[in-house]
C-alpha cells in the first residue's frame, strides 16, 4: 500500500528541529558566563534566528555579545516533553551551536551547528535545510490535541492498537499518545519496565485540525475493520480494486 505515496511517512529533521523551537517554552543558553535558563523569552524568525529577551543583569547577555569573532560562542539547548505525563517524557532535545548580536534591545542567535537527537539518535541538520524549514503546521496545537485524546478518548487509543503488529503489544500495561505531526499519530506503549513506541501514518498529511481530526477518523475506521473476519476484509479488498 505505501510505495506509491509520494508524502513521506514522518517529517524531515530540519522540520522536527523547527517543530521543536517553535513549540519549546524554555531554552537553556551556555556561553563563557555559565548556564541560564529562560522560560518564555523566545521567539524564533522565519530564517531559524533565534530573538531572546534577557535581563539586562545577565550575566550571559555580556558574555556572549562580547565573545570574539569567528567560533560559535554559545550553545542554546531544547527539550521537546510530551505533552501526555507518562516515562521518559522528554522525546527530543535540540541543540544550536553559534553566537548571538545585540538587536533592537534582543539578543538575536544565529546558528552555526544544529543537532537534534531523538530516541534514534542524533542527527546533525544542514544549515540551510534548518533556515529553510517550516515547523510543523500542528506543533502549536500539539500539546492540546494529545491531552485531549489521552484524557478524553482512551477508548479510542486502544482501539488503535489494533493497527499495531501483535509483537509491539506483547507485554503491554497501557498505550498512551506521545505525538502527532501533520504525518501521523505515534502511540507509546508502555510494558512493566520497558516501552515502545510505534507509527501511525496517515494516508494523506494534515495541515490543519480539522483535517487531523478527519485523519485520526480514518485511523480508527481501519482499526475497526482489522477486528472484521478475514473473508470481510478480502471482499472489501477486492472491491476496492
Amino acid at each position: 500500500m505505501g510505495h506509491h505515496h509520494t508524502w513521506t511517512a514522518a517529517p524531515a529533521a530540519a522540520e522536527q528541529a523547527r517543530s521543536v523551537l517553535a513549540a519549546a517554552w524554555s531554552c537553556a543558553v551556555t556561553a563563557e558566563g555559565g548556564r541560564e535558563e529562560f522560560a518564555g523569552a523566545h521567539t524564533v524568525a522565519e530564517d531559524g534566528r533565534v530573538l531572546l529577551r534577557v535581563p539586562d543583569d545577565s550575566v550571559l547577555a555580556a558574555a556572549a555579545v562580547c565573545a570574539p569573532r569567528g567560533e560559535p560562542s554559545a550553545v542554546l539547548e531544547f527539550a521537546d516533553v510530551a505533552p501526555v505525563p507518562l516515562r521518559s517524557r522528554i522525546r527530543a532535545r535540540l541543540w544550536l551551536a553559534g553566537r548571538f548580536a545585540a538587536e533592537d534591545g534582543r539578543l538575536a542567535f544565529r546558528p552555526a551547528r544544529v543537532v537534534l537527537r531523538q530516541s534514534s539518535g542524533a542527527v546533525v541538520v544542514g544549515l540551510e535545510k534548518f533556515a529553510a524549514a517550516a515547523p510543523d503546521p500542528l506543533a502549536g496545537a500539539e500539546a492540546r490535541l494529545l491531552t485531549h485524546l489521552a484524557d478524553c478518548h482512551a477508548d479510542a487509543v486502544e482501539r488503535l492498537t489494533r493497527l499495531v503488529d501483535a509483537g509491539s503489544l506483547y507485554g503491554a500495561v497501557r498505550v498512551r499518545p506521545l505525538a502527532v505531526d501533520r504525518h501521523g499519530l505515534t502511540l507509546r506503549i508502555e510494558r512493566a519496565r520497558t516501552h515502545g513506541d510505534v507509527r501511525l501514518p496517515f494516508h494523506a498529511p494534515a495541515d490543519d485540525v480539522t483535517q487531523l481530526t478527519e485523519r485520526v477518523h480514518v485511523l480508527l475506521a481501519q482499526a475497526s475493520a482489522a477486528s472484521c473476519p478475514r473473508a470481510l476484509q478480502r471482499q472489501r479488498a477486492d472491491g476496492d480494486g
